[in-house]
């Protein structure tokens, strides 16, 4: 197998190797070596040792951190898969159970939400593809994930209707390991190529990325992958969280809703408005009003040291901003000016920043709860400042010639005092390195493996093939296009299977045109010039270090000797230990015997390497450790808003279950109507068991977040609780208790529908006239507690 059609096959750019080590026999000098191994290019010696780690049988710390570090990944990488699912669900369901709660849709209508919400977790049925077939889709896919031009021209040529199950698809399971740097590498190259058709097809430059397409929707749905979550929880939400804390904050700056804020305040304590306060004005008028110019100057002040202070967290936090956003950025930028050579610097940076702020930082200070940055909800006042922040972070990142909203030139200042800094920091943020070199070693090293495989959906693999036909005419245009024959030859695509037959399985990813390699060393001799003892030298630094690491004595030993550690591995208890001190010393003996290393000098050349690469691995221990802790914090927050998401769809079962009881009576009471219970003569009823009553404290509900504000002094709330009942299926009656007292000192009617109702319009909190409760989480309680008990 040639190297060179190998690297091409994936749109790799060949590079010529680099010269390795000198094979006439002579010894290296340091200065020799030295220069061969600080090439900016990695070197066939970077390769092997990636596949030396393969097999590394270490058990230290870092060893056991870096296994950890590694199933977090995973981890974070599946959850992201499942929740973008859910929240593709939830937003179908939002809309279909509104039109159900505002008109009390019939049946026929019910029972179609009904069939969205087959859980996932139940999806245990289904059959496999048979062994030749799934052999096919094994070629297919693993020419989809290698050569990403055909997914990159496939997303340009979908519906908006369809792109998101594609997204689902590419984003979370073709390049699913969202920490894997060869997956992350092609996904890359991907946006790479549909941006620069983005570029070539857009006529308008002004339209660039901002219309609501198949690119914008992907650009959006990276930037919540992993990284970018982890990102934005370290970065962002203790600035946010600190700021909502403030509750009563009003920096409301729109003159006409401070005038109405005025007037009504006025009305409260005067009892009537003076006649030179009209109830109404024009938005013009509210503006030349002094006393709202009084009002507004003091908050104007305000907002700009809160959006500053955010733009000095984000400024600072440049280096730990994921790398694929900074060089997607990167791509903007540099396609910018060979597609408009003629465009400004500050047309640049609009564009990047219309890229980091519109689609990645502004969702999130906008909505902090939907990206888990806190807990809740904010409140009407810190909810509106975070999104006057939102706008103004993005003005200073487009510098409009004008404003949307009039009141919004008032901050002018803040874009006039900050635009150097910003595009300073956006042109920084695109000074990244490219991937093609490390990519070209990946793709290198996914040949060698044997276990290359997807964990992919029946309906996945169902759906992209459909796609991939239904345009297979713009995609493969010749008739000999690998694409074209792997089509050819896997058919036509099945039909959907139902939601419980839609079983993941493990496709073995396969290349109908390259070999596998089954010994890379032979492999790295043919292809890259490397000698039989450059792969020794390599194995023999290998095993030290492995050595060192496994014997916790040696690895505070200094000097390092290498001939005292093969000897002592060689003669201890562990037979892995022994065998490896016996080779050790057996290959020390040949790179002697070549000159390649000698003995009078402590073999220092190696010696060296081995506590190069050991300074490395502890530094490299630290990091794990970091990046675990960041990403444990990440992995948290994903399965938080999980939770949330299934408490949604829990809400909706909830409802819907509520509907079939009540339309199953025999009163003829239709969904959203209250059943009446009778003892008096009359058609006969199904008798409907009353659940409850289910008694919680105030200290638990207020623990839980269920209790966000109180009227009750604190001395007293350890005597109060609450009794909740459910005397028919979607009522519950809330009772507040005072211990000691027979009847309650209030209750309160709920209806399930009027819950949800509250929630589509995003009314944060229930009044009970002592407490409020968090309307969300009152709804996740009264499923939890009466659900399954209805069932």
């Amino acid at each position: 197998m040639e190297r060179e059609s190998v690297l091409a096959s994936y749109g790799i750019p060949i590079i010529p190797s680099s010269p390795m080590r000198p094979t006439n026999g002579r010894r290296l000098t340091a200065a020799t070596d030295s220069s061969s191994r600080t090439s900016k290019r990695y070197s066939v010696t970077a390769l092997y040792s990636m596949a030396a780690e393969q097999d590394v049988e270490v058990e230290d710390e870092l060893a056991k951190a870096q296994k950890r570090l590694r199933e977090l990944k995973s981890r974070i990488s599946a959850q992201s898969k499942k929740n973008f699912v859910l929240e593709r669900d939830v937003r179908y369901l939002d809309s279909r159970i509104a039109l159900l709660i505002a008109n009390r849709i019939a049946l026929d209508e019910k029972q179609e939400v009904e069939s969205h919400l087959v859980d996932e977790l139940e999806a245990q049925e289904g059959s496999f593809p048979d062994d030749r077939k799934m052999q096919q889709y094994g070629n297919l896919f693993f020419l989809l994930q290698t050569e990403p031009r055909h997914i990159a021209n496939l997303c340009r040529l979908v519906s908006l209707t369809e792109i998101d199950t594609l997204l689902q698809t590419v984003m979370f399971t073709l390049y699913g390991n969202q920490y894997e740097s060869r997956e992350e590498h092609l996904l890359l190259t991907m946006f790479q190529s549909v941006l620069s058709a983005q570029f070539e097809t857009t006529l308008d430059f002004g339209s660039l990325l901002r219309a609501n397409t198949p690119v914008s929707r992907m650009m959006t749905t990276y930037t919540r992958r992993g990284p970018g979550q982890s990102y934005l929880k370290s970065v962002l939400s203790e600035r946010i969280n600190s700021l909502i804390e403030h509750k009563d904050l009003n920096l409301e700056i729109n003159p006409l809703k401070v005038y109405e804020q005025m007037i009504k305040q006025i009305e409260e304590d005067t009892g009537g408005l003076p006649p030179d306060l009209p109830r109404s004005v024009t938005p013009d008028v509210a503006a030349a009003n002094e006393d709202v110019q009084e009002i507004i100057a003091p908050r104007l002040k305000m907002l700009m040291e809160i959006a500053n202070s955010f733009l000095t967290t984000i400024i600072e936090s440049l280096e730990e901003i994921p790398y694929g956003i900074r060089w997607i950025c990167k791509q903007i930028r540099s396609l910018t000016k060979r597609r408009y050579p003629d465009a400004t610097e500050f047309a640049m940076c609009s564009l990047i920043g219309g890229f980091f702020f519109l689609r990645f930082l502004n969702p999130a200070i906008v909505t902090p709860q939907a990206y888990m940055l806190i807990d809740g909800i904010p409140g009407k006042h810190p909810r509106r400042t975070l999104t006057l922040i939102a706008k103004m972070l993005q003005n200073l990142a487009n510098k409009p010639s004008y404003a949307k909203e009039e009141y919004m030139r008032m901050l002018n200042p803040f874009v006039e005092t900050n635009k150097q800094r910003i595009s300073r920091f956006l042109n920084e943020l695109c000074e990244v390195g490219d991937f093609y070199e490390s990519l070209e070693m990946d793709q290198y090293m996914a040949l060698s493996k044997k276990d290359l495989v997807l964990h992919i959906t029946l309906n996945e693999i169902y759906n992209t093939h459909a796609l991939l036909l239904q345009h297979q005419d713009a995609l493969a245009t010749s008739e000999r296009s690998h694409l074209r024959m792997l089509l050819d030859e896997v058919g036509p695509a099945p039909p959907q299977v139902p939601r419980k037959e839609n079983r993941t399985i493990e496709l073995p990813l396969f290349s109908r045109w390259e070999m596998p390699i089954q010994d890379l060393a032979t492999a790295l001799m043919s292809d890259n010039s490397v000698t039989q003892f450059d792969i020794l030298y390599m194995e023999t630094k290998s095993i030290f270090v492995q050595l060192i690491r496994s014997i916790p004595r040696m690895a505070e030993r200094r000097p390092i000797e290498l001939q005292y550690i093969a000897e002592t591995a060689a003669t201890t208890k562990d037979a892995t230990l022994v065998r490896k001190g016996i080779k050790v010393k057996e290959m020390l003996r040949e790179l002697e015997e070549a000159q390649i290393i000698d003995r009078s000098d402590g073999y220092r050349l190696m010696t060296e390497e081995v506590a190069q690469e050991l300074t490395h691995l502890g530094n490299l221990r630290e990091k794990v450790y970091e990046e675990i802790k960041s990403l444990e914090a990440v992995y948290k927050t994903i399965c938080d808003h999980n939770n949330y998401l299934r408490s949604q769809l829990e809400s909706y079962k909830a409802y819907l279950q509520n509907v079939r009881l009540q339309t199953n009576t025999e009163t003829g009471v239709g969904p959203g109507s209250s059943v009446v219970i009778t003892n008096g003569k009359g058609p006969a009823q199904p008798k409907i068991k009353v659940l409850g009553p289910y008694k919680f404290t105030h200290a638990h509900l207020e623990k839980e977040g269920i209790i966000v504000e109180t009227n009750i002094p604190e001395n007293r709330r350890q005597n109060i609780y609450f009794n909740i009942t459910s005397p028919i299926p979607g009522t519950f009656i809330i009772a507040l208790h005072f211990k000691g007292r027979e009847a309650a000192i209030l209750e309160m009617d709920l209806k399930l529908d009027d819950l949800l109702e509250k929630q589509q319009d995003n009314v944060v909190s229930l009044d009970l006239e002592y407490v409020q409760l968090d309307v969300s989480k009152i709804l996740q309680l009264l499923n939890k507690t009466f659900a399954k008990r209805r069932a």
